[in-house]
Formats: C-alpha cells, structure tokens, sequence
C-alpha cells in the first residue's frame, strides 16, 4: 500500500499548497465549474460594489479539494479587498477572534476554514460581529464584571467546511449565502487541466489530459496534482513529451488506475468481496481486517467509491454493488437473507 495517497482530496504540503496557489484563477472570469453558485457571486458581488458595501457573510461547504479557498480569493480580488485566512481550530479562545476581526478593514474578507470546529465559547463572540458588526468583550468578573463594546468594520466571513452538519444552527443561520459544492465532471476538469499545462509549460495533448482528467475523482486539486506527477516523468523518461502513454506509465507508478483507484482504494474492495464475500459487513469489521482506522476509510476511501457505484451503504453493513464486484473479479453478492458479517460501523 502506497504511503502518499496522490489521489487524496486534501493538501500533502505546505510547498504542495504554494504550487497549487500559482495555479489558482484570480479572477471570476478564470474560474472553471459551479455554474451556479458563481453566477450568485456575480450577483452578489456586483450589487455589493453599486451600494458600496461589503458583500454579505458566505458559506461554501462540500468535499475537500473542490475551490472553497480558491473562492475566498477570487471574491476578495474581486471586491478590491484583502483576504484574511484562519481555520476552526486555530481559534481557540475568544480573544484570538478579537484579534483577528479588529485588524480588518472595511470591506476585507476573513476565511475561516473547517469552521464546523470552531468552539462554542468563540461562536458566541463572532454572532454580534457578523450582524452588527460589534464585539463585546466581559472585563473583569464577579462584582466588578463590565462589558467592553468594540466596534468593527464591516467585513465578510467566508466560512468552509466539509461536515455543514456539524455546525450549530445559530451559526448556519447568520450567513446570507450558503451552497454545496459539486463534484466536477471530466470535461471541466480538462478545462482546468488546459490551463495548469500553460502556466506550467508544459506541452500535452488533448488525450493526454482527458486521461488525467478521468482519474481526477471530480476534484481539481487531484487533477492538478497528478499533473505534476505527469509533468516529472515526462520530464525525466520521455523527453518531456506527454501523451496518453507516458499519463497510463506515470500514473500506474504511482497506483493510480485508469478509473482513479489507488491501493487503498482496491484494498478495501478486495477486503470485502474476497474475505466477506461481498458483504454486507460492518466498517469496523473492515477496518480491523485492514489494519487501518475506520474514521479514515469513512472519511477518505468511500466516498470515492460511494460516488462512482461500487459501494453500497446498507441498513446491515457495506456491500459491493455488482459493479464493485465485477471490478475485483468477485460474484456480485446477493440480497437476500445474508446478513452474516452484518457489523455496522
């Protein structure tokens, strides 16, 4: 099993981060799917400019990897504004949420990622900001208790998360703006892969990037990422000539398949068409069997699979579909009776 997942949805590094920066559209214009949700910001944003205000609090929640950040940057570029980022769990206390709203400026964007984690106790300080753009601040206890009213400038909050359920409702309920986030299919991500071949210079054909875009799992930072595994093979074995070969050679190094499965990926099929004979089996039984953490292969292994029709989520367990099931060369495993591995995770 490979000790770097290429196709996982969530950044390796901090250089991996900086690379994927130089390759984010700064402009609303550049920026590729989500038909919806930027025709909103269009609005949104060009209504904000005419009345000389701020553009109201936005939530953007769905799947790693998908642009929530690259989206904090092109609202803020558009809004002529600086952009200020943060995530949940680096707040930790109150007073670091004071510090971090009394630097804005009127009409700057705060990004707060994985806002989901942000704790109870500083949620109650960001509600008065977001509405009336005001903190109040208790100086002092018991008798001598007295509250301390700063005023702020009118911002925007851009939150992300990938767990909008996890949210309290108050929290939920003070953004003005709020929208899921969608897998992207091929042929935008091969939009998106053009354009990361040109800020690269990299010379590739269409075929090419229609490879790479099809093992993308619908999440331009796996495109863009196994671009740049594309890019160094090609570079040091083909004279830097990128063709639907040199992708099926460079990616096969990394066990990335032609439909965007890794060894983990493949591990965890084989597990339960072979040793639970396709199921239905419980989470826990299958992680026990691969050595691996059930909240892992919940979180980052089904999904995927969830998603592309080899996986099913039953009332008694995980079972494979019959496309599962002919992928890892197993009978398709039947529904009827059954239930002895029934186990749920």
């Amino acid at each position: 099993m490979t000790t770097q997942r290429w196709i996982a949805a969530q950044t390796l590094t901090p250089e991996e981060e900086q690379l994927a920066l130089s390759l984010r559209p700064k402009q609303i214009s550049e920026y590729v799917g989500q038909t919806e949700l930027i025709e909103r910001l269009r609005i949104t944003i060009a209504a904000a400019k005419e009345r000389g205000e701020s553009v109201e609090h936005i939530l953007l929640h769905g799947p790693p990897g998908l642009g929530k950040t690259t989206l904090a940057h092109v609202i803020a570029t558009e809004m002529g504004s600086s952009l200020h980022t943060t995530s949940g769990p680096a707040i930790t206390r109150g007073s670091e949420l004071v510090g971090a709203l009394t630097k804005l400026k009127a009409g700057d964007v705060l990004f707060i990622d994985e806002v989901h984690r942000l704790p109870i106790a500083v949620e109650e300080f960001i509600y008065p900001a977001m509405e009336d753009w005001k903190i109040d601040v208790a100086v002092d206890s018991g008798m001598n208790a007295r509250t301390v009213t700063i005023r702020l400038k009118p911002f925007t909050l851009i939150g992300a998360t990938t767990r909008a359920g996890l949210m309290s409702s108050p929290l939920r309920s003070r953004f003005g703006l709020v929208h899921h986030l969608k897998y992207y299919p091929p042929e935008e991500l091969l939009v998106i892969l053009t354009r990361s071949a040109d800020l690269l210079q990299m010379t590739a054909t269409k075929g090419a990037l229609e490879s790479i875009a099809k093992r993308s799992r619908g999440t331009p930072r796996i495109a863009n990422r196994l671009l740049r595994r594309v890019r160094d093979y090609a570079q040091v074995r083909a004279g830097g000539k990128v063709d639907p070969r040199v992708v099926d050679e460079a990616l096969a190094l990394e066990g990335v398949d032609a439909l965007g499965l890794d060894d983990l990926d493949r591990a965890y099929l084989k597990v339960i068409g072979g040793t639970y004979r396709g199921g239905p089996v419980g989470l826990e039984a299958v992680a026990a069997t691969m050595g691996e953490d059930g909240q892992t292969l919940e979180d980052v292994v089904e999904p995927f699979l969830l998603q592309t029709g080899y996986l099913a989520r039953t009332r008694r367990g995980r079972m494979l579909t019959a496309d599962g099931a002919r992928y890892v060369g197993v009978a398709a495993p039947s529904d009827e009776g059954g239930g002895l591995f029934e186990v749920e995770g």
